[in-house]
């Protein structure tokens, strides 16, 4: 049977039809009306394609490393010997594209990040209209976070904006030896550009390359977590976006969390409708489960020795003394 018939695919050997798809798009856009979590769709070769943001939120126990240097970060060439640069001046030319010049050699200071938001436990985006492809502004991480500077010199303001574009910071902690290893704060939230074609390992890639952290994509998974403490692991065959609109836009009701592979477990829900149970509740409840299994034995017990009383007689061959109850 062909599957296609079934509409869109939302994981492996699972599929739902178009109609219900653009229903719960329809819902899921009207919920976040007026903000840029709403997604688009369209239809390419009678496949439906929805992209935009998914917001997903931090449920790590262990650290992460954030990577000290862009992947394609370019190399400048050292000094000469004739000059008492640093190599990790930041700023080594003016704005008239020339070298500038100083009669004796500078103090240097670390400065903090120009205009560094208060960190309010939120991811910092990077701004749509940014050209992820702009290699002009390149940051210098390996001694600080903002750099080593010379007294007295500042970056000119285009410069500092092309900064901030490209400067990432989870929680407050940016690119930084100091703070390149720590514990995102549980429950804070950040969120990823894909589409609907991406599956769970690719969405992964894209949040660690987001933020440049170090770790393999396969220590992490991706699960729905719902209040009533149900909490399900998506498969590596699995849409994360597509599942995000089946289930609603309400995070009140679900969020996705990105957690460790090997720290956290699935709950069904027929365990999470008990989880927020106090303890002499749910002891309760296990004394009268095993009251119940006992009265089923007790009953399975008795019909399987009536049902042999019956054959023993059917072969006449009935041990004495025998009665069927």
């Amino acid at each position: 049977m062909d599957n296609t018939q079934y509409g869109v695919q939302i994981g492996e050997n699972k599929f739902i039809s178009k109609v219900t798809v653009l229903s719960h798009l329809k819902t899921y856009n009207l919920y976040y009306e007026g903000q840029n979590l709403q997604l688009r769709h369209r239809e390419e070769e009678d496949e439906l394609i929805v992209e935009g943001l998914l917001n997903i939120f931090w449920g790590l126990r262990r650290p992460i490393r954030l990577q000290m240097q862009d992947d394609h970060e370019r190399i400048r060439p050292p000094p000469s010997s004739t000059s008492w640069h640093s190599g990790c001046n930041l700023d080594s030319q003016g704005t008239d594209g020339e070298p500038t010049t100083q009669q004796n050699p500078p103090t240097v200071e670390v400065t903090p990040p120009d205009n560094q938001p208060e960190d309010n436990g939120m991811m910092e985006e990077q701004t749509e209209e940014e050209d992820d492809n702009d290699s002009s502004a390149q940051l210098m991480r390996t001694k600080s976070d903002a750099g080593v500077l010379r007294r007295g010199q500042r970056r000119s303001p285009s410069d500092q904006r092309k900064i901030r574009r490209h400067r990432f910071s989870i929680n407050g902690h940016f690119y930084n030896h100091k703070t390149a290893v720590f514990v995102p704060s549980y429950g804070s939230v950040t969120n990823v550009r894909i589409n609907s074609c991406m599956t769970t390992p690719q969405v992964l890639r894209v949040l660690l390359n987001k933020f440049k952290i170090e770790n393999s994509p396969d220590d992490f998974a991706i699960y729905l977590v719902h209040t009533s403490g149900e909490r399900v692991k998506l498969k590596r065959s699995d849409y994360p976006l597509l599942l995000r609109v089946i289930q609603g836009p309400c995070e009140q009701v679900c969020k996705v969390f990105l957690m460790e592979e090997d720290l956290v477990e699935e709950v069904t829900y027929d365990v999470a409708q008990y989880i927020k149970f106090e303890m002499p509740v749910l002891q309760s409840f296990i004394t009268k489960l095993k009251e119940e299994e006992d009265r089923e034995v007790q009953k399975l017990r008795r019909r399987y020795t009536y049902l042999r009383c019956i054959i023993e007689k059917q072969l006449g061959c009935s041990p004495e003394g025998a009665t069927c109850m």
